[in-house]
């Protein structure tokens, strides 16, 4: 029988969204491409004409992308770091030496000062060679300390800190804990101030770079007191700190050489100098930080789809079936065709996306949500295809293929490392759901007191009056539009004719708001329930997202005398494959089986389907579903090896 977890903290599902919903960003000081989507408004004049770096940013960007190259072709040996399941010592020394370390940090403390659109560039570059260094990488720059510092950090932390993050010291970002993924109103790791001190207690799962960190930032509860606002709170903490003690190296499917653990804090001691914002502010801050950090992972999506490409076409090429080569027989061929058309996309989102960070004109928050979740999906699709086309030799390993004398394709590797991409910095299922959100927002700022049960009569007349006003201005504009104008974009008419698609993303959109307010105003305080709804509608303003910005890439491409022809080709070819995606979504909006599957779902729970799980025998042993996290001394070998100890 399993051991029962004795560390859960309990709280009710209101009390879990309201701390989900005070961590948010509450306003929209700039305009959002992708929230005007949503909302059945083409603003294209948001993205188009395509934004572009400075000279300088791109130089500078330009010369370290070429160093980089340099040292991964002649340093980093991939297939190693999969064997030993290690990054080698030199390897991250020569990372430090290469300022790598630093590239988003300010040159006035050591770093690089590299745009978000190079950043990206070089994560792609280091992943496809290793995305185990690529994930040090980020998790270090995106989500560790320096980014939380840069945006919150006050100049003494930054003076303290962000030095040393930039040439030596490797962080880490810990928040999740055995007990609490994407719920963080179950959060029991503690600070309890103690004189100019916090002192921690609690328990870490699932610490990127945690292994061999030298600066951590620690996401904990300050417990509420007289004159203490208290709350989840983020702390900068020292990982050899006494009471500090890494329990666990985990081992995953993929991602083999990343250095990802168990963190347990005993009584550590925490300067009140090292908090980061006020109390109560630690959750804001993380998901602020994550607005711009979410596009490292797309980054190195795009970077995978890009191998992916050269692979099918190199194979594809050799490999002869029935008197010619398999790309040419169609089912192949589609494939290929999916692979190309699709990684021009997700690079045209995500250099659109952090181009418009770099900018920081526009509110990018549900455009850096998009990415990563678009990304993730698309490039483990792309990578499932390439393992199809590869057959049998896309299955076995690149030693194995090496030993019997064929090239070392690490195909098979690739899929279990881009597996994760769906799963942390938000599963797709967080992520529709924290995407949506965002994209009702402006229907729920208007109407949101009519759906909220404990509002007074009162509060729901005003919201009514509100939404009537709100309402009158804005469904009669989404009767009609540009999108049914058949001269319409007519500057994306360039041998190739993008203009059409463009339209059809300007009347889609319309429809994509009219059938959310429809949706709104048949459920009303149950949307929030219809998950399986409000994912489809996210997915279909991914598919707009990224056919507008693919269009909008394509045409920047030949504007620069940049491989327009063939531009304008592979957007096409995307733009026609997502429509057909997005006009199943739609048929699924009203079409669906969600009713049935709850139905099947409380079946599966209440026992009545356990007779179809006889005639099995479960490999998975005995051992809690959770591990105990309960406070206390650790009781196991520190297992931290910070790099080069």
């Amino acid at each position: 029988m399993s051991a029962p977890t004795t560390s859960r903290t309990n709280v009710t599902e209101r009390e879990a969204r309201q701390v989900a919903e005070d961590a948010r960003e509450q306003d929209w000081r700039k305009p959002s491409f992708a929230k005007e989507l949503f909302l059945g408004r083409f603003r294209l004049d948001l993205i188009h004409p395509h934004p572009l770096p400075d000279d300088e940013s791109v130089r500078r960007g330009e010369e370290f992308l070429a160093k980089l190259r340099t040292f991964c072709e002649s340093t980093v040996d991939g297939g190693r770091i999969e064997r030993e399941a290690r990054i080698p010592d030199e390897v991250v020394a020569g990372l430090k030496e290469l300022g790598a370390l630093g590239m988003k940090i300010d040159p006035k403390y050591g770093g690089l000062g590299l745009t978000q659109l190079y950043y990206n560039k070089a994560l792609a570059l280091v992943g496809s060679v290793s995305p185990a260094v690529g994930a040090l990488l980020s998790a270090h720059q995106s989500i560790g300390v320096p980014q939380p510092l840069k945006m919150f950090g006050t100049q003494e932390q930054k003076d303290a800190f962000l030095p040393r993050c930039a040439r030596t010291d490797i962080s880490a970002f810990l928040l999740t804990e055995p007990d609490v993924g994407s719920d963080p109103a179950r959060l029991a790791t503690t600070a309890v101030p103690d004189g100019d001190d916090y002192v921690l207690d609690g328990v870490k799962l699932w610490t990127t770079n945690g292994v061999v960190a030298d600066l951590l930032v620690v996401m904990a509860r300050v417990p509420k007191a007289e004159g203490r606002k208290g709350g989840i709170t983020a702390f900068v903490v020292e990982a050899a700190s006494e009471g500090i003690t890494v329990e666990h190296r985990n081992a995953f499917m993929g991602l083999r050489g990343i250095e990802n653990g168990v963190t347990r804090f005993h009584q550590v001691r925490v300067p009140a100098a090292n908090r980061i914002g006020p109390e109560g502010s630690g959750l804001k801050i993380a998901l602020t930080t994550l607005n711009t950090g979410r596009l490292s992972l797309p980054a190195m999506c795009a970077g995978s789809g890009k191998w992916c490409l050269k692979i099918a076409r190199e194979w594809s090429a050799e490999r002869e079936q029935w008197g010619k080569p398999v790309a040419l027989h169609e089912a192949v061929g589609s494939k290929i065709s999916f692979i190309a058309a699709t990684t021009f996309a997700l690079e045209a989102v995500l250099d659109l996306s952090s181009q418009m960070a770099d900018e920081d004109r526009n509110d990018i928050r549900i455009e850096a949500a998009l990415a990563k979740l678009y990304g993730s999906e698309m490039a483990w699709k792309m990578a499932d295809e390439l393992i199809q086309i590869r057959g049998g030799r896309g299955y076995e390993t690149a030693d194995s293929l090496k030993a019997r004398g064929e090239r070392a394709v690490p195909a098979e590797q690739m899929l279990r490392d881009l597996r994760i991409n769906r799963i942390f910095e938000g599963s797709t299922e967080i992520m529709h759901l924290l995407i949506a959100r965002e994209a009702v927002d402006a229907h729920l700022s208007v109407a949101g007191d009519l759906i909220d049960p404990d509002k007074s009569l009162s509060d729901k007349a005003k919201a009514g009056a509100n939404a009537g006003v709100f309402y009158a201005k804005w469904l009669p504009k989404l009767i009609a539009g540009p999108g049914q104008l058949p001269l319409s974009y007519g500057e994306f008419k360039q041998g190739v004719d993008l203009s059409g698609h463009l339209r059809y993303v300007e009347r889609t959109a319309r429809k994509l708001a009219r059938s959310t307010f429809y949706a709104m105003s048949r459920w009303q305080g149950r949307m929030e329930t219809k998950q399986g709804f409000l994912g489809r509608i996210v997915d279909i303003g991914a598919e707009l997202f990224a056919m507008s910005a693919a269009c909008v890439r394509a045409e920047l491409l030949r504007s620069r005398g940049e491989h327009g022809r063939e531009a304008y080709q592979l957007a096409d070819a995307f733009c026609r494959q997502a429509r057909i995606r997005v006009e199943e979504l739609f048929d699924r909006l009203w079409t669906n089986t969600d009713a049935l599957d709850r139905k099947v779902v409380k079946g599966v729970l209440g026992g009545s389907y356990t007779w179809l799980e006889e005639g099995i025998v479960d490999p998975s042993g005995d051992g809690p579903w959770i591990a105990d996290a309960t406070p206390g001394p650790s009781t196991r070998e520190n297992e931290r090896r910070p790099y080069g100890d």
